[in-house]
């Protein structure tokens, strides 16, 4: 197992109404157990001798976007931009693969990676339709943000909002840009098979808000001759006093039949108590599949144990969470949060994972376990116009 250590500071500015930038800066360190031995430790252009399980990486990015007004119209039409930029500072201590912006040809971390895009929009009434490149947000498709860029998908996406407490989505993609991508043409980023890849991904769904405090969604999608999934999820959240709370959140990835096209089912419920800056969550998460519980792009799950390193998805895995999180607004410090979490997981059996299929190659086998703890810094900052 490893232990990780990370640290992200973010900055934005609005220049404009439609236009904002962020700068953000990502300190990345880990320490894999086993040392140089470890397989996930190993880099190929590092000699044998340097390999000593210690990772640091550090790396700036720097991104902008545009968003235009509605043409004022029946069909009112307007484009979202973005650019991306990211560039090196430090990657001396890099052990394993490159993560903050990728690798070159010959296994070398880059000194920089770029990208931008751009997606048209038509709006008709509180319905909008966007074509292009551009950021998706649902449980079953989602541009991750969690590292140093974000990433992208390139498509078709409906979103209708003409009921107050309903919102319905719809979506058709082509592509998808990881993270540390400089061109687009990527196919889609798969996380776990190695089998051969779709070449759309089909999503729709709806989110159902009846008030400030509860919200439930459910959402269908098709990932081309590869699985189908529906989610279900719920959120319920009661104020105890003008500074204390508890909420209840519950996702469920359930495949519909048949089953054996579908990566896995899992149920995450996760319960939270917050007091002024302070908040204390547990969580629960179950993987009930002989596959692990895959998934398209990078973010694209609700799971509670998903977090720095590992999914905790393993095949018929059960793994459970405790996390704390602290708002140093409350102590005068505005945009600094700090977290602290410990997850384990166990019970794993792969031992029925298809022999001939897609998983084959990870190996789970039965009986395993393993821990993961994470130490967290974030700063969100507005800078002044």
């Amino acid at each position: 197992m490893q232990n990780r250590r990370s640290r992200k500071a973010t900055f934005s500015s609005k220049t404009a109404a439609a236009t904002s930038s962020t700068a953000r800066s990502i300190y990345d360190q880990r320490d894999y157990k086993h040392g140089g031995r470890n397989s996930s430790a190993r880099n190929a252009y590092k000699p044998r001798s340097e390999r000593n399980g210690k990772a640091e990486e550090w790396a700036y990015g720097l991104m902008g976007t545009f968003q235009s007004a509605f043409i004022q119209s029946l069909i009112g039409v307007g484009v979202d931009a973005h650019a991306y930029q990211g560039v090196q500072l430090d990657s001396g201590g890099l052990a394993g693969k490159a993560r903050l912006l990728g690798a070159d040809n010959d296994g070398h971390p880059k000194n920089a990676c770029s990208r931008g895009g751009a997606a048209l929009k038509m709006r008709v009434s509180n319905t909008v339709l966007s074509w292009g490149e551009q950021r998706v947000k649902t449980p079953v498709f989602n541009s991750s943000d969690s590292r140093l860029l974000p990433e992208t998908a390139t498509g078709f996406f409906l979103s209708s909002s003409e009921i107050d407490t309903l919102k319905l989505v719809a979506g058709h993609f082509n592509e998808s840009t990881d993270r540390n991508a400089s061109s687009h043409d990527q196919d889609f980023v798969v996380n776990y098979s190695d089998g051969r890849q779709g070449n759309s991904f089909d999503l729709a769904g709806l989110v159902w808000n009846p008030s400030a405090d509860s919200s439930g969604s459910l959402y269908a999608s098709r990932y081309e001759d590869t699985w189908n999934q529906h989610y279900r999820g719920s959120t319920l959240t009661r104020a105890l006093d003008d500074r204390r709370s508890l909420s209840l959140d519950l996702n469920l990835y359930a495949p519909p039949t048949p089953a054996r096209r579908c990566p896995g089912a899992s149920t995450t419920p996760v319960s939270r108590y917050s007091q002024g800056p302070h908040s204390f969550s547990l969580g629960w998460q179950q993987v009930d599949a002989n596959t692990p519980f895959d998934y398209v792009s990078r973010g694209a799950i609700y799971i509670a144990n998903a977090v720095q390193m590992s999914d905790f998805n393993v095949p018929n895995e059960k793994s459970w969470q405790a996390r704390y999180d602290l708002n140093m607004g409350g102590y005068g410090i505005p945009g600094l949060n700090l977290t602290a979490l410990y997850v384990r997981g166990g019970d794993i059996d792969g031992s029925h994972v298809d022999p001939n299929g897609a998983y084959a190659y990870l190996g789970y086998g039965k009986g395993g376990k393993y821990w993961e703890r994470d130490l967290a810094t974030r700063y969100v900052g507005v800078m002044p116009r």
